[in-house]
Parts: structure tokens; C-alpha cells; sequence
């Protein structure tokens, strides 16, 4: 049965971004893909220091989604997000 980690090592080895949209929009659900990009802008927001309430009432969700998200970064989550911050 496949997890977690063949799905990254399967990821990973997509070199071409078309054959990589082409599968991650057809393992996910338009549901699924919206709200991975909601929770990414959840991400780059609190990199800003941006207050979490804010960022729920923006975007429509509720304050735990944010606060997990925060908890996240807390946890040292996110380097690649925080690797473009510091160069921007």
C-alpha cells in the first residue's frame, strides 16, 4: 500500500511542471486544490506577522485553521516558504 512517502518520492521525481499539475489536479479534488492554496496564503500571511484573526476573517475561515498553520511554522514548518521570505 502506498503512503505518505511514496507519494513525496513520486512528487519529487516530476520534472516537468505541466506532467506535475496534471497529476496533483487529478489525485486532488477542486475542493482539495482550493483549499491547499487557502491554507498556502494562510502560511505566507503569518510570515508577515500578520494578526491570525485578520487572516481568518480575510479569507473566511475560522481561527483554528490559522492557529494550525501557526502552529506549523512554530513546529519549523515551511523552510521553503521562509527561504523565499528572507530573499524577497
Amino acid at each position: 500500500m502506498a503512503d505518505f512517502n511514496d507519494f513525496i518520492e513520486l512528487v519529487d521525481s516530476i520534472d516537468d511542471k505541466r506532467l506535475l499539475e496534471d497529476f496533483l489536479a487529478g489525485i486532488t479534488t477542486t475542493k482539495e486544490r482550493a483549499e491547499i492554496g487557502q491554507r498556502l496564503e494562510i502560511i505566507k500571511r503569518l510570515l508577515t506577522c500578520e494578526p491570525q484573526h485578520k487572516i481568518a476573517h480575510d479569507l473566511g475561515v475560522g481561527i483554528a485553521t490559522v492557529t494550525r498553520g501557526s502552529k506549523e511554522l512554530t513546529a519549523g514548518r515551511f523552510k521553503v516558504l521562509r527561504r523565499q521570505d528572507e530573499t524577497n
